[in-house]
């Protein structure tokens, strides 16, 4: 393949040139500033559309593009989004046909490929490692908790939403689910949980001594290794990317003490976690490269 773009849609949009798994060029991104974090929250899915279309074609100016990633928010299968529980108001939206007949009217022939942004991160992640021939599983914490798997399985990419508690009162997942990982460890479901401390507050004061903030550490770790777990058993042992804001909380050693304790079977032992900067420039390799092998098969 040639030249490729990846795109990464979250709080915001980054775009990027892709060539031989490489960034080269520089990231345009929009908003241009973070003063309007929540900008895209509050756009209506065509103008989203719009506003990708354009940092796209910006980026492409000069080039010619072979391939287009991007990586989008929930479960999306054939370029349909059909659920984002952070930008709602793009459900039912086939965003790669959207792309695609925008592009034809601009005079960029390549093909589409739509993928959830946690994929795109996994994939990132083969391809600068390369480890492009192995499995490669990410946790991205952040407002809400993103799984990638690379290489992925379908258009589902919500292991955030893995039933990690039976208790009932666990109930401040986003998407309104009860026991979810992302109602225990996103950032907005412990904005909710601590309604008078910030998140950052709450390890701050467990490093501290404070009962209550060690106990939701406790379960905040726990729950994670919960998820992990279950893709230990269902997939096998191995590697595990932990990425994003929330990432600087992690303990390691911590982690590992409770995965131990729920992976038992020794064919299944050994996994391990690595916590890795939070940057859109993995992504953007992610959903290019995806994009470049989804279009070779093609």
């Amino acid at each position: 393949m040639g030249q490729s773009i990846g795109a990464l849609v979250t709080e915001h949009i980054a775009v990027g040139l892709v060539e031989n798994n490489q960034l080269v060029s520089s990231i345009h991104v929009f908003p241009e500033t973070s003063d309007a974090p929540d900008i895209l929250s509050g756009m209506p899915a065509e103008e989203i559309v719009e506003r990708i279309g354009r940092e796209i074609e910006f980026v492409s100016q000069g080039h010619r593009i072979e391939a287009v990633g991007v990586g989008f928010p929930g479960i999306n299968r054939h370029g349909l989004i059909e659920e984002s529980p952070n930008l709602q108001q793009t459900k039912g939206l086939n965003l790669g046909e959207a792309l695609s007949l925008l592009f034809n009217g601009r005079g960029i022939s390549a093909p589409v490929h739509i993928l959830n942004d946690a994929a795109a991160l996994a994939a990132g992640i083969a391809a600068t490692r390369g480890r492009l021939d192995q499995l490669v599983r990410v946790w991205f914490l952040g407002v809400g908790i993103g799984w990638g798997r690379y290489p992925q399985a379908g258009g589902f990419s919500e292991g955030g939403h893995s039933v990690v508690t039976l208790d009932p009162k666990e109930q401040f997942c986003g998407c309104g689910g009860v026991g979810h990982l992302e109602g225990i460890m996103g950032h907005r479901a412990m904005r909710l949980r601590f309604l008078d401390l910030e998140p950052e507050e709450v390890f701050e004061q467990a490093s501290s001594g404070d009962a209550r903030c060690c106990d939701f550490v406790k379960l905040w770790h726990r729950a994670l290794a919960a998820a992990t777990a279950t893709s230990v058993h269902t997939d096998g042992p191995g590697k595990f990317f932990i990425s994003g804001p929330n990432a600087t909380f992690i303990q390691v050693g911590l982690l590992d003490l409770y995965l131990n304790e729920m992976v038992k079977m020794s064919p299944l032992q050994g996994s391990a976690f690595e916590v890795i900067p939070t940057s859109d420039v993995t992504a953007i390799i992610g959903a290019a490269v995806s994009a470049e092998r989804a279009a070779s098969v093609d």
